[in-house]
């Protein structure tokens, strides 16, 4: 992306007052190659980058398995609403510098008046800001480079690498996982759909290709947004007909995270006992998740949308070249499912954390909830320490947990709002960045004594002020 000079005057004075970068103050070891390993590389990743280098901590490297910046995270692949969900005002990447926040960027573009007359901020508008703060910022980011699996060493994790295609192995301090919904888990695909042939379904978190269901009749199954949004991007592909299926009697239309979205709630949520967190969590799931109202708005201008509630699957059958769908008592026939199903998390089901995830604890290892309160999705959460670092089910199993953090929806139940998202950023990357410092810093204690009271060259010898110091008068002798 390109922009002019005026654009970033304000960026470039912020950046000026500030003042330079802090010099990395973390020893070399030997065989490490980087203090921290960042794996993910959308915004938040850069957000990780820019914090730590503020912080006066060098040799971190952010990679992504993807060919290249268009392709990497959600924005321009996989996210098909309209507008981001959040509101425009939220602090995000910028952490605390106005200058780099996306108003800033976007009246230095359009002007104030625009940025006013926007409701909330458009998909692609986000994109391009983070790729002007990537690049503003000289943030490198290393594509087609692909987290294959950690292997913990005394002291550091070996990681191995596909870079390229070509098997790689690098050594890191520390590792932020900062890689979005799938991060410490994947898509849900609910069983129904298990025994189906993959030609006839697709997860929202797939490549879609829309152009392909023009003509088709398309079934959607779940109401959240990612649900809705799949379903307006097949009608405006030409789809012959989309049904959304509800299991609820009605949309949810109320959203249980707006509820605890202000400061108190959310700066304290993390330090709320067990018991609170895990309810919370439980009503939150209950609940369900509100589709931003312009996410229904979009799919109901069509009059070839339809909405089944209180519409649960019992069976789905190839028939053909077709799925047949047992919904209540009828059956449907549809040339193409969409799961918007959501995503579910467990450390187990992740190849790269295969070396030591059965050490990992669970929420469920943690806390028993009463019995109308069980929830085995949610009981295999991670339990996080307050730095978003994986603890030992065991202690002393597997000390090396701790210098893995986690920044993904893994976190919701311990932290109590979709960990990564945009609302979390304010509060949590200071957190991880903060820790890591507090870590690498007393790890290498003796190097960092023997520096703070080591002998270094003085600032000035004592001829500065020679000339001026007091000497006694000598009285004149008398006769």
């Amino acid at each position: 992306m390109t922009t002019t000079s005026n654009s970033d005057f304000a960026a470039r004075e912020a950046l000026r007052l500030l003042g330079p970068d802090p010099e990395n103050w973390v020893p070399d070891r030997p065989g490490i190659d980087h203090n921290v390993t960042i794996i993910g590389g959308s915004g938040s990743g850069s957000t990780f980058v820019f914090a730590l280098r503020r912080a006066g901590i060098g040799r971190v490297t952010e990679i992504d398995a993807a060919d290249d910046e268009a392709h990497a995270g959600v924005w321009l692949t996989r996210a098909r609403m309209r507008t981001l969900r959040t509101p425009k005002h939220l602090p995000g990447p910028e952490l605390g510098i106005p200058e780099l926040s996306f108003q800033a960027w976007y009246e230095a573009r359009h002007g104030a008046a625009a940025y006013a007359n926007i409701d909330r901020i458009g998909r692609v508008a986000w994109a391009e800001y983070l790729s002007w703060y990537r690049h503003f910022l000289g943030i490198q980011v290393r594509y087609r480079t692909k987290l294959v699996r950690i292997e913990p060493v005394a002291g550091f994790f070996r990681l191995h690498l596909e870079v390229n295609g070509v098997p790689q192995v690098e050594t890191t301090r520390k590792i932020i996982f900062a890689n979005g919904v799938a991060g410490t888990g994947g898509p849900y695909i609910p069983p129904i759909l298990a025994d189906l042939p993959p030609t006839l379904y697709a997860h929202t978190a797939d490549a879609i290709d829309f152009e392909a269901l023009r003509g088709k009749t398309v079934a959607v199954l779940g109401a959240a947004a990612s649900a809705f949004d799949a379903a307006g991007v097949a009608l405006e592909s030409g789809a012959k007909a989309v049904h959304l299926f509800v299991r609820r009697s009605a949309i949810v239309s109320l959203s249980v995270l707006r509820i605890r979205d202000y400061p108190g709630a959310y700066d304290n949520y993390p330090q709320l006992p067990d018991a609170a967190r895990w309810f919370q969590a439980w009503h939150f799931h209950q609940a369900g998740t509100a589709p931003p109202p312009n996410s229904i708005e979009r799919a109901i201008a069509f009059p070839n949308f339809h909405i089944h509630l209180s519409a649960p699957w019992k069976s789905a059958r190839k028939l053909g070249d077709r799925i047949a769908i047992q919904v209540n008592d009828d059956v449907f026939e549809f040339d193409f499912a969409i799961a918007g199903t959501g995503y579910f998390v467990d450390p187990t089901k992740r190849p790269e954390l295969a070396d030591f995830a059965q050490h990992i604890a669970l929420w469920r290892d943690r806390y028993q909830p009463p019995e109308g309160l069980r929830d085995e999705g949610l009981g295999a959460h991670p339990y996080l320490g307050s730095a978003h670092e994986y603890q030992e089910k065991v202690p002393g199993t597997a000390p090396y947990l701790k210098d893995i953090h986690i920044f993904n929806p893994a976190g919701l139940v311990s932290f109590g709002l979709p960990v990564g998202d945009i609302h979390s950023i304010r509060r949590d990357v200071p957190a991880i960045v903060s820790r890591i410092s507090h870590d690498l810093f007393f790890k290498d204690w003796a190097h960092h004594e023997a520096r703070i009271t080591g002998d270094i060259a003085p600032d000035f010898e004592d001829s500065l002020y020679a000339a001026a110091v007091w000497k006694q008068p000598i009285e004149a002798a008398t006769c």
